[in-house]
């Protein structure tokens, strides 16, 4: 079937599997004494994501139509926990443009699972992207979605 879901980790070379990139690591030098960052509390920023749907099938296996407000499974080898802010950048097959979706992990599936691929599972955030996220997701799988084919998750 070809490579039809691809998650790149920022910097990372295409075609390495799927990985998360944590964004917003201190600069070189931040926290030094006399800073006035330095007393400042670390701001957690989500993992960003960038993730490329070539075909349907591929779309279809990784959509959460039963996660409220809609959410995708992205294949990653890299250790994740539920609750941990996600955001996704995703090229959706012949569209125009990405699709961002911000949300956080609602599903994890380890290594070594029989039959299932390693990967997590977002949920997107109940804003404007997520809601914008899960329609355009929806129309692209219309006539799919009520499918018994098997997915990523369940």
């Amino acid at each position: 079937m070809g490579e039809v879901v691809k998650a790149v980790e920022s910097g990372s070379r295409a075609g390495q599997g799927a990985s998360l990139h944590a964004a917003g690591s201190a600069p070189p030098g931040a926290g030094r004494a006399g800073d006035e960052d330095a007393a400042a509390p670390s701001v957690s920023r989500p993992s960003v994501i960038s993730l490329s749907f070539k075909e349907k099938a591929a779309l279809y296996a990784a959509y959460m139509r039963f996660v409220d407000g809609g959410g995708l499974f992205i294949p990653t080898t890299r250790p994740a926990h539920l609750g941990d802010d996600i955001y996704a950048i995703v090229s959706l097959m012949d569209e125009p443009s990405k699709v961002p979706i911000p949300g956080k992990v609602c599903w994890i599936t380890p290594a070594g699972v029989p039959g299932r691929q390693q990967g997590i599972g977002v949920q997107f955030a109940r804003n404007e992207a997520g809601a914008e996220a899960r329609r355009v997701i929806e129309v692209l799988l219309s006539g799919a979605l009520n499918s018994t084919r098997p997915t990523h998750t369940i």
